[in-house]
């Protein structure tokens, strides 16, 4: 039986032909065409609270560059409230956090997914300083290690207005994705995030609304805005 089913359906692999799916593409293909003379290799997602659906969204994205043909590594840097070792279905005895603390070596934090081209490194075991580790030269030189190795790495983090940690993140990263549920998130909620990731200079790629209706078959669809001039 396929690891991908589990509590977290991917729709981008269960049904890839679905208009959601589609709205994937198109936020991957906005992602490539939004830095000409740049590359975007490091992305990072995050969102303003909880339960927006940054989790599922980076996940989805990072399916769509795999099936790009893209060699792709999803990174779980919420050390807070992890979610990738559930969605995948693998274990989370070794994963970022021992990598940062030298218990096991980024090779052996790296885990096979069903989906090809496409690797993951989970939060490992939950530390008392996941803001430290991730402001750590450890934290720098393990992305450093995957730009050599991977097309794509995509770094799921913590909600921007709870902790520090996606602030730090983003400067770590070429650009950011900001996932905004317009049902539940007040505008004034959203540009403070937008606010604290401009407050470090991160690079904003631009934002995806989540759970916009568009028919009653569909549960949510994601919309991604052109990339901001900073």
């Amino acid at each position: 039986m396929s690891r991908l089913k589990n509590k977290r359906q991917l729709i981008t692999v269960t049904n890839p032909r679905s208009p959601i799916s589609e709205s994937y593409r198109a936020l991957r293909t906005n992602i490539e065409f939004s830095s000409i003379d740049e590359k975007l290799q490091v992305l990072m997602v995050s969102s303003a609270g909880p339960g927006e659906g940054k989790s599922t969204t980076i996940t989805n994205l990072a399916v769509t560059f795999a099936q790009s043909d893209r060699k792709v590594i999803l990174i779980d840097a919420d050390l807070r409230k992890p979610t990738a070792h559930h969605t995948f279905a693998i274990s989370n005895r070794w994963g970022l956090s021992s990598v940062i603390s030298k218990q096991c070596s980024l090779e052996e934090a790296i885990q096979m997914t069903d989906v090809p081209n496409m690797d993951v490194i989970t939060s490992g075991a939950i530390p008392p300083n996941p803001a430290e580790m991730m402001a750590s030269k450890s934290m720098t030189a393990v992305i450093e290690q995957l730009r050599e190795i991977y097309d794509i790495i995509l770094i799921d983090t913590p909600p921007l207005l709870a902790v520090t940690d996606a602030q730090i993140i983003a400067t770590k990263s070429d650009g950011v994705i900001l996932v905004v549920d317009q049902g539940n998130v007040k505008r004034e909620i959203a540009n403070k995030a937008v606010q604290n990731l401009e407050n470090v200079k991160a690079r904003i790629l631009g934002v995806v609304l989540n759970n916009v209706k568009r028919k009653a078959s569909e549960e949510a669809y994601y919309y991604y805005y052109g990339a901001q001039d900073k």
